[in-house]
């Protein structure tokens, strides 16, 4: 059986912290999972670790299928929540719901997640309606990347961090089962998730929330572009790779590689007058 919503509630009833990773194909989605992860997240974050794209914005919901459908294919315990891409959810309820019901329907996926606060609260309301659970997303939310101004910390102002506690609150209210504070002051954050009965999962959040999530390839080390402050790199894959094709290399230029024990052999009598 899956991680449930109302496994992860009881979680933050009890105090216990809830990890969540992203993964973007079986293979790693199938470690994570077995190594008891309870939440996956088929992130848009694929778009640039992935795709190789300068931001979110371009990655679109047949990509996001695609790789959704390969994490549950490679999962058997964990909650696979299906990141909505960028427009897939903003111009109207109806596309929300035809959109997040196709990551339930064709990815597989048991859950959603959209970024936004007061501005999805209705659209949120209307996903949970139709049996589709939903996690937030507020912070620093990259598919308005060129509204915010770039890659900045967001409620440090009275103001900001009032809109944001509203914002949780709509989410909460409308029937998220869950909120992503991403880029979001510790003390904030901490504030946040004692003010609503939801969980929060922080990104660059603090200690605080009641959970925590990172890109997958930031942890691994196995993107080399940028680390970002709020990732902790517990491998550098990137190294251990370099390494073992650098040696792969060397042993074929060589003529080291293969060797017998990587190769088949046969009766040899059969290639007998097989040649002019």
């Amino acid at each position: 059986m899956r991680i449930s919503i109302n496994q992860i509630n009881e979680m933050k009833q009890k105090g216990e912290k809830i990890a969540m990773l992203t993964a973007y194909d079986y293979a790693t989605a199938k470690v994570v999972d077995e190594a008891g992860i309870p939440l996956i997240l088929v992130g848009d974050s694929l778009g640039m670790v992935v795709l190789g794209y300068e931001s979110t914005i371009p990655v679109t919901i047949e990509e996001m299928l695609h790789h959704t459908k390969a994490v549950v294919r490679g999962t058997k315990q964990a909650m696979i929540i299906g990141d909505m891409p960028f427009m897939t959810y903003h111009a109207s309820t109806e596309d929300a719901l035809r959109n997040a019901a196709r990551f339930i329907q064709e990815g597989g996926a048991q859950a959603v997640k959209l970024e936004g606060g007061v501005n999805v609260a209705e659209k949120v309301r209307r996903i949970v309606e139709c049996g589709i659970p939903v996690m937030g997303h507020i912070g620093l939310t990259p598919q308005s990347i060129h509204q915010l101004g770039g890659y900045r910390i967001q409620g440090k102002t009275q103001e900001a961090a009032a809109s944001l506690l509203h914002d949780a609150k709509a989410l909460n209210e409308a029937g998220a089962f869950a909120i992503v504070l991403e880029t979001v002051p510790a003390p904030l954050s901490a504030l946040i998730t004692r003010e609503i009965s939801i969980p929060t999962i922080g990104i660059g959040a603090g200690a605080g929330c009641d959970g925590q999530v990172q890109v997958i390839n930031d942890i691994l080390g196995s993107f080399a572009d940028f680390v970002p402050k709020h990732a902790k790199q517990y491998a550098k894959l990137t190294n251990i790779m370099s390494s073992a094709i650098t040696e792969y290399l060397n042993e074929v230029t060589a003529g080291k590689f293969p060797t017998e024990a990587n190769s088949f052999t046969m009766d040899e009598s059969v290639l007998t007058g097989l040649t002019g």
